[in-house]
Formats: C-alpha cells, structure tokens, sequence
C-alpha cells in the first residue's frame, strides 16, 4: 500500500504546478488570468521572492541588479545538478528570512518560479511595433537564457543547434517589427542597439534606403558586428601555416629549430650507466623553410536572400585568410548576377557595404568569374557556398565537375552560419557526392578546418 503524500510535499507540488501552468498561459495568450496570476503571486510571496518576478516587463538584468544574491542560482539554472539547491538554503536577500521557503521541496518550488522568469522573457514576445530598448531587453534577456544553460552570453547562439535558430528567429521578428529607419536616425536610440546577425541583416537589406545620421549609425553597428566576428574566427584559424614544409632545404642550425625529442633518441646509445649521463653524437633540427608557391584561395559565396548569414561569416572568414602569408585570396558574390569583391576582400565591413541581398540564385555568372582565376590547379582551392537553388542547376554541376576534374580543390558548403543549420538541394547534394565533393556541414568551424587541412 503506498504511503501517505505528506500535506506539505502535496501544497508544494501544487504551487510548482500554479507557476508552470501561468508560464504556459503567459507563453500561449499575453492576457492575463486572474485566478493563476493572484496564486501564483501568493506562492512567489510565501518564497520570499521578489513579486517583480511575475512582471514579463522587468528584465532578468534589473532582478539581479535589485537582488544580486539570485545572480548564483540563475547561472546554470537549468542544467542538470545532482547536488541542487534543495540540500541547502539560499543566501536569499529578501524582506523575510523564515523557515517556510526552505522545507523539503519548497526549493524546486523556487526553481520553477526563477525558470518561469527566464522562459517568459525570452519566448513570450508579443506582437506590435518594438522599441530599441525593448530589444536590448530581449538580448539581455537571451544572455541570461544561456547562462541558465550553463553557457556565457552569445555562445549558445554562435555554437548553433535548434536552440540557437529558435532564437534567431526570435530576434529576427524583433527587429523587423522595429521601425529601425527612424531609431538608427536618433542617437541615442541607436546606441542602445546591440548588433546581430538579425539586426545586420537588415541593416544590409536597408542600407539602400538609410542616409545622413541613420547610415553612419548603420555603419557603426556593421563594424562592431564585423570586428566581434573577426576575433571569434581569427582564434580559430591563428594557428594555421601554409605551404607544405620543403625538405630540399636543411635546416638552419639554430637553438630555436632544435629537435629535443629526436636528439635524444637517436643518441639513446651513447647513454653511460657509470656517468649517468647523455653523450650526444650529432644534433638534429627540424625543417621550418616551407614552399613559397602561394596558395589560391577562391571563395564563391551566393547572396540570395537566403543566405545573409553566409555572405557576413565568409565574407569576414576570407579576409582573415587574406592576411595569412603565402594565401592568394579571391572573392565573389552572386545572385543572378556576380560581382567581383577580391579588391575589397582585406575589408569585410566594405565588402558588405558593396553586397546586395536577394534575388536569385544563377550560379553560371559565377563560375565565368572565378574560373580564370585558376592558373595552377593543384594549388587551387574552390569554396562554394550556396544552398544549390540555382535556376540552370545542370549548368552549374557540370562548372564545378570540369574545376575538380582539373585537379582544383572543390569543396562545396552549405549555407555557412554561426548556428550550423543548412539546407541544401537534394539533387546537387547526391551528385558532388557522387563526384567526391560532398557537401560539408554548414557550420563555419567545418569550414575552417578544411581551409586549414589545404593550407598546411
């Protein structure tokens, strides 16, 4: 026979439920519910929590500024923890200190109203126009989400997964509802804007359309989005060397090309028992000179509307290979029409500045551009990014087959975004498979790695 529920186990798992049910009232319908807001405002009162809690209008930022103690139990908050918070008590800074919030279970009922907080400010956006501040608000917000994930601010969103597109499209929605003409106008206003890659988009989109303080406005978010992304991707790729090392050359018999490990090995024979010591015949050095036949590097990124996330990481991604020695870096963009970047390529915030999003996609423009570009095949490398809609597919297969075949490197992408989703036509997907180029992941880390595989 099962044991009693204890009456105090039972009103606990009651109020988690009272909380959990207005968070999915909240979420699903922005009109309140007097019956789930007055109890739920009861439950976060017997806590000891602030009532502010339960207001959708007060960011997580201004909680934690008013009560720093929940700052620890927000970070991580909705990670798995074996050693939770219902073996000790918080450090709460509330107005009243009893022993009611801290019985057995009343802790998971404290859980539920912080996680409430956290879900409601970020999933429940409303509708109707968007202020900037109401934006910062939403991406603070979002940074708290991830930290409650056990993540810093951004990194959630730039590691890509579901969650990082649900939120995309989130801040998406947000901007576009902004009137984003007349906040970039005033100053003050755009100050308070955080870039993005919802918010660059369009920037880019509208940038046509913005001049006088608006545009330098614009132009000053470009850039801040462009030098974060610059640094993320430059840790990536800073270790990477190019040209393959050339053996022909000995090495210069330096301290700093010593080659310890080998040195000892091959003089492991000369070890004396009685001496204890190492007698060294010969030293060895390692081969440091490299090939000096540059590497060309062709990145073809399509500019459709599809892919705005693309054009801004590529974009950026071949101007930190520009500035590689021995990297002869090429760049062009297409809709139906393609236009030649390379000039520009060392300058991504320019080369933004000269895109234009949309259109369709009519990769034979393209291929006109970037095939004599190709001198030496072999030391050639082709990056072709694109979700492959093109209107003359067949043609543009058959541009790509005769670079491979010419023993140039292919290396077909999928549309290349911070958070890894990708989706790519089926028919060009099978047939560079078949022809050994497959289609690599979307994510700009994979693409990286292939870069740095060509390259070394």
């Amino acid at each position: 026979m099962n044991a009693p529920i204890p009456t105090s186990g039972l009103a606990d798992a009651n109020r988690r439920q009272v909380l959990y049910w207005r968070l999915l009232s909240r979420l699903f319908d922005s009109d309140e519910q007097p019956s789930l807001e007055s109890a739920s405002m009861a439950v976060v009162d017997d806590l000891d929590l602030p009532a502010a809690l339960l207001d959708p209008a007060v960011s997580v930022d201004t909680i934690v500024q008013r009560f720093p103690a929940l700052t620890a139990e927000l970070r991580g908050l909705l990670t798995p923890d074996d050693d939770g918070p219902d073996d000790a008590r918080p450090d709460d800074d509330g107005p009243d200190d009893d022993d009611t919030a801290y019985r057995p279970g009343a802790a998971e009922v404290r859980r539920a109203a912080l996680v409430s907080k956290v879900l409601l400010n970020v999933f429940a956006t409303g509708s109707g126009p968007v202020s900037a501040t109401q934006l910062a608000r939403w991406q603070s917000d979002a940074g708290w989400f991830e930290q409650a994930l056990g993540c810093e601010p951004g990194d959630l969103r730039r590691q890509g997964g579901e969650l990082a597109t649900t939120l995309g499209g989130l801040e998406g929605d947000l901007v576009r509802r902004m009137h984003l003409r007349e906040v970039l106008a005033n100053p003050a206003l755009a100050s308070r804007l955080t870039p993005s890659m919802s918010l660059i988009e369009q920037l880019l989109r509208d940038k046509a359309n913005l001049s006088g303080a608006a545009l330098a406005n614009a132009k000053a978010l470009i850039r801040r989005f462009v030098d974060e992304v610059a640094e993320a991707l430059r840790t990536q790729v800073q270790q990477t060397s190019v040209g393959a090392l050339d053996r022909s050359v000995p090495p210069k018999q330096v301290f700093r090309n010593l080659d310890l490990d080998r040195t000892i090995w091959q003089n492991l024979t000369n070890w004396s028992p009685e001496d204890e010591r190492l007698y060294v015949d010969r030293l060895y050095y390692r081969h440091t000179a490299r090939r000096t036949t540059p590497a060309r590097l062709i990145v073809v990124v399509d500019q459709s509307g599809s892919m705005v996330d693309s054009m801004v990481n590529c974009t950026i991604l071949a101007s930190i290979f520009a500035g590689l020695p021995k990297v002869d870096v090429h760049l062009v963009a297409y809709d139906t029409r393609a236009l030649d970047l390379t000039p520009w390529v060392h300058d991504p915030f320019e080369v933004l500045l000269r895109t234009r999003l949309g259109g369709g996609t009519d990769g034979t423009a393209a291929l006109a551009l970037a095939r004599p570009k190709i001198a030496e095949p072999k030391n050639t490398v082709l990056v072709w990014i694109s979700d492959f809609y093109e209107v003359n597919h067949q043609a543009v297969f058959e541009g790509l087959q005769a670079v491979h075949r010419s023993g140039a490197r292919v290396i077909p992408v999928g549309s290349v975004s911070s958070s890894g989703q990708q989706s790519v036509n089926p028919w060009f997907r099978q047939r560079l498979k078949d022809q050994g180029t497959p289609v690599i992941s979307g994510h700009i880390r994979k693409l990286v790695v292939e870069l740095k595989n060509f390259l070394t």
